[in-house]
């Protein structure tokens, strides 16, 4: 069963058109609102993934990721308890940095202590409040957690400012001559709430069609 998102896209879009001229015209060019929330059975496993992918091209990531679940499946499936017993030298072997060696180390640990939640649990929390947990792991920051929000969560009003290609898309459709700062971008995003990770997903879109 697809995950869902925890809004209905026809109203975001219906808000957006209406408060805002530029971001209508955006839609219109890009066309339906398509995004498809990524699969992931927990935190932790969406988690492991984001940081195995950190800093690396697409194919070599996948591959390293996929030695790492099947050295975790050695020890029960991709659970925080089965990284604990996987040894270092094996999730080396696997691809992982000595750097990302200690993130998934740390994200296990925060796991079983709960201080990131189960998906269940996730789903009473506010955005600001997982934001706060889950930077709480090594190698975590802010911009990792809002694509959780919006890629796997579904959450419909993130502002994802420390995302480059967020404030170049910005920067193009409202023909700013200097670079956007994040605060101009947050104050012009108002607007847009409380739909404001449909508006950033258009952006995105934006620089794919021109």
């Amino acid at each position: 069963m697809k995950p869902r998102h925890q809004y209905d896209p026809a109203t975001a879009l219906a808000h957006l058109r209406t408060s805002d001229p530029a971001m209508a015209e955006l839609i219109n060019r890009v066309g339906p609102f398509s995004l498809e929330l990524t699969t992931a059975a927990s935190l932790f496993e969406a988690m492991l993934r984001s940081i195995i992918y950190q800093q690396l091209h697409g194919k070599a990531a996948a591959s390293i990721h996929g030695r790492v679940l099947v050295e975790l499946a050695k020890h029960g499936g991709p659970t925080p308890a089965a990284l604990t017993k996987a040894a270092d030298a094996a999730l080396r072997g696997a691809g992982l940095s000595g750097n990302k060696l200690l993130a998934v180390r740390d994200l296990a640990a925060k796991c079983l202590a709960g201080t990131v939640p189960s998906l269940q649990a996730a789903a009473k929390l506010g955005d600001e409040e997982l934001v706060a947990r889950l930077t709480e792991v090594r190698g975590i920051g802010p911009w990792t957690v809002h694509m959780l929000l919006i890629f796997h969560l579904g959450r419909p009003d993130v502002m994802p400012t420390g995302d480059f290609a967020i404030r170049l898309g910005f920067k193009k459709l409202y023909r700013k001559r200097k670079d956007p700062t994040p605060e101009a971008i947050v104050k012009h995003a108002r607007r847009w709430q409380p739909y404001r990770s449909v508006a950033s997903w258009y952006l995105w879109r934006s620089l794919d069609t021109g």
